[in-house]
């Protein structure tokens, strides 16, 4: 399971239970979390799902499963412990783990990834989490629902910098309304030892040039766990940063030889993963074409309220030097939104201006990891902007707003995607 569908799942729908009363409810006393009856059914789902796919391989008829540390000993041999198992084709799908920066002094103090904060057994008084990017974020929201204090530390002037300016600037706007303080524009980040934990030592247009945490957070980046399973005395190409070299059909330098997963460097995410196998099994032994290029990138932010993403942002579309069509609208004018009082965020969508295919869109806000799938759908059908527009969605939705926005699109304009967010 990926770092941040672990965080996703673990969100706590905490607002809702805070607002109460604006439906009518009435909650006597203090709203709290036992942070350990929330860990110990997250640990219970993990699990459960974790044997359930094992239970399965392993009654597989012709599935054998080996546990222990796989090493290629040639193209066609690899070693699981005392035991040489010799195939034409070999699959690898390693996997992948969290990268630790060279940050001076991170040698010196404890860290957390995205996995050992998961075994913490107490709620830090304050986590700074190094990274503000999708796991970085999904955590500092968790961790500031059970009650600690959270600062994210972000180099980039904006959180997760690949998003559009104003959806970035959005999302800055939702964590620090619940509390989270942000220092974007970092500069020479440093750790070093602290009575109270740990002191983050940073460089930032404004705020205070030190930050004192009883935990740290290290979320920037994974790296593939290809360093120690001897591609070389196999062949294998990676590239600098250890991901396996694959074509676009998985195949690596080697005949015989494909690379899936994280470890190819083609796609983070379990359902990528997944795509990968279909992929390669369809060429294997369907006697399909399938190609990676093919895949239309989504994925999902699971902070609360959501952000679906699929395809280019307004920023990316720009740079291919087409005409474009752009269409905004805040969800303070979804009337789904308006209806749960949740009306933080905005969904955009951007077209090509002569063919009138959506090229990609961002849904920030409530069920947006949802909605997004009806513009995916519709972008995997290569359907036109018009096609959609002629679509009857069910009322209430946050879908239903989807050929609104498209009806309103209008031609962008040459400057730069806007960092502010959409009016209401």
């Amino acid at each position: 399971m990926h770092a941040h569908q672990d965080a996703g799942r673990q969100r706590l729908c905490g607002a809702p239970a805070r607002r109460a009363r604006d439906y009518g409810g009435v909650i006597e006393g203090a709203i709290r979390v036992d942070r350990a009856a929330a860990k110990a059914r997250a640990d219970q789902v993990v699990a459960r799902s974790r044997a359930s796919v094992e239970d399965w391989l392993r009654s597989m008829p012709g599935c054998m499963v080996l546990q222990g540390h796989a090493a290629f000993e040639s193209p066609t041999q690899v070693r699981v412990g005392g035991e040489l198992l010799s195939a034409p084709r070999i699959f690898i799908n390693v996997g992948g783990r969290a990268s630790v920066p060279p940050l001076p002094g991170v040698d010196r103090v404890p860290h957390l990834d995205n996995s050992s904060i998961l075994a913490l057994d107490r709620l830090p008084e304050h986590l700074v989490v190094v990274g503000g990017s999708y796991v970085g974020l999904e955590f500092a929201q968790i961790f500031r629902r059970f009650g600690a204090a959270v600062t994210v530390v972000e180099m980039q002037p904006h959180l997760i910098a690949r998003e559009d300016p104003e959806v970035s600037v959005a999302i800055e706007e939702i964590l620090r309304g619940e509390g989270i303080a942000l220092r974007t524009g970092a500069r020479c980040i440093s750790l070093a030892p602290h009575a109270r934990g740990v002191a983050v030592s940073v460089e930032c247009p404004e705020g205070e040039p030190l930050v004192v945490g009883s935990h740290v957070l290290l979320a920037v980046g994974r790296r593939p766990n290809t360093d120690d399973m001897g591609l070389d005395r196999a062949g294998v190409a990676i590239d600098a940063r250890g991901f396996v070299t694959v074509d676009d059909t998985l195949a690596t330098n080697v005949p015989g030889i494909w690379a899936l997963g994280d470890c190819n460097g083609r796609g983070a995410f379990t359902h990528t993963a997944y795509n990968d196998y279909e992929i390669v099994a369809a060429n294997l032994l369907d006697g399909a074409q399938r190609r990676v290029s093919d895949r239309i990138a989504g994925y999902a932010l699971y902070i609360d309220p959501p952000l679906g993403r699929v395809g280019m942002t307004e920023t990316q579309a720009r740079l291919t030097g087409r005409p474009l069509l752009v269409g905004s609208r805040p969800m303070t004018r979804v009337g789904r939104a308006l209806e749960k009082g949740e009306t933080q965020g905005l969904m955009k969508v951007v077209a090509d201006a002569q063919t009138r295919q959506i090229l990609g869109a961002a849904i920030l806000g409530v069920g947006g990891d949802e909605a997004i799938h009806g513009i995916l759908d519709m972008m995997n059908a290569r359907a036109t902007v018009d096609a959609y527009m002629r679509a009857v969605p069910i009322h209430p939705t946050v879908s239903e707003l989807i050929p609104t926005v498209l009806a309103e699109m209008k031609p962008a304009s040459s400057a730069p995607a806007s960092g502010r967010a959409a009016p209401g």
